[in-house]
């Protein structure tokens, strides 16, 4: 699928998910329902070797930061098992302390760190964790990071009730006073016991609803990170490596990768990346898109982010693509399928 074809997908799901449209199909009933059964097999396949134990990370990070008057930072995590780190066997390998212990260094300030993700969960869970944050109103959190949506695809979830879900939350975070920062589905396509063509179909799916979190995060003024890479190329490349014991979820390095592509982004939103790093960068393909675009490029690349620019447009509603995740030496910059490089705005 290109990515103009993409964007076309996104619209629609992300139009359905705010005017209350009924479910738009990800691929046609059939296939879809033959996906769900290759999917659950492989992850009966995949099961065996790991809990469904998930450490607890929640706590104080950067307490060598700690000086009179200095008020720690709070960041939270919401979403999946993503989020809270399944498949590792101590906190400091969950994505909640990487981000947590590089929050606290970039800023020079303590971190306290809150988790409330749920492995197994679905965008619709997302109210009830919303809930949990924001009970203690007079300490709403300073950022929020969701990891949400690959149960959504393989669960069958309409994807404009997927997206509405995020939505919802993404505004309720914002109007407390929280950014948010969202990483978005997951490929699915490479969790290594699928076969093809299904392997094709759940990418499919997980970039199409990937690109349609992305419209609905930046309408509520939230930014997206592709995580591509939490089961993407890279992962792909280096499945013994990047992905824990049962192949399904990722290992601690495979975390460390993702949490490091996030990073960059939960900093920007807080405003301690540096000023020349906001200006985008032509020579990286960076620049001003349409919002449906610049979601259809970013759930084709791993670690890109989009965050809302101009309020409209010709196309409509305009966002900033940034690639912020530095690529190892002699790793290419890819060249996106249909994109012929992202054009500022006039």
């Amino acid at each position: 699928m290109t990515s103009m074809s993409r964007a076309r997908v996104a619209r629609r799901i992300a139009a359905g998910a705010a005017y209350g449209g009924g479910g738009i199909g990800l691929a046609g009933a059939a296939t879809v329902g033959l996906l769900l059964a290759e999917v659950r097999m492989a992850r009966r396949h995949v099961g065996n070797g790991t809990t469904d134990h998930v450490p607890n990370a929640d706590g104080r990070y950067g307490r060598h930061y700690d000086a009179p008057g200095e008020t720690a930072l709070r960041l939270t995590l919401l979403g999946d098992s993503t989020a809270a780190g399944q498949g590792v066997h101590r906190a400091g390998q969950t994505p909640g302390a990487l981000l947590a212990s590089g929050l606290a260094a970039v800023a020079e300030r303590p971190v306290v760190l809150r988790n409330v993700a749920l492995p197994g969960a679905r965008s619709d869970d997302l109210d009830r964790q919303v809930a949990l944050v924001l009970a203690d109103s007079a300490a709403p959190p300073d950022v929020c990071v969701i990891m949400v949506g690959a149960n959504d695809v393989t669960h069958r979830m309409p994807p404009t009730r997927s997206v509405r879900h995020l939505s919802s939350a993404v505004r309720r975070l914002r109007t407390a006073g929280a950014e948010v920062v969202v990483g978005t589905c997951p490929d699915l396509g490479t969790i290594e016991p699928v076969q093809q063509p299904l392997r094709w179909l759940a990418r499919r799916a997980s970039r199409q609803l990937a690109a349609a979190q992305t419209i609905g995060v930046v309408e509520q003024g939230g930014r997206t990170v592709s995580l591509g890479d939490l089961l993407g190329p890279e992962f792909e490349a280096n499945p013994r490596e990047l992905f824990g014991p049962d192949h399904y979820h990722p290992s601690a390095e495979g975390y460390a990768t993702a949490a490091m592509a996030v990073l960059p982004t939960v900093c920007a939103a807080l405003g301690l990346w540096p000023a020349e790093e906001e200006r985008p960068d032509v020579t990286r393909r960076e620049g001003f898109l349409p919002v449906a675009r610049a979601a259809a490029e970013a759930a084709s690349e791993a670690g890109t982010e989009v965050t809302a620019a101009m309020p409209t447009g010709p196309k409509g509603p305009w966002a900033l693509l940034k690639r912020r995740r530095r690529r190892r030496l002699g790793e290419a910059e890819p060249s996106p399928a249909g994109s012929s490089g992202v054009r500022e705005a006039p």
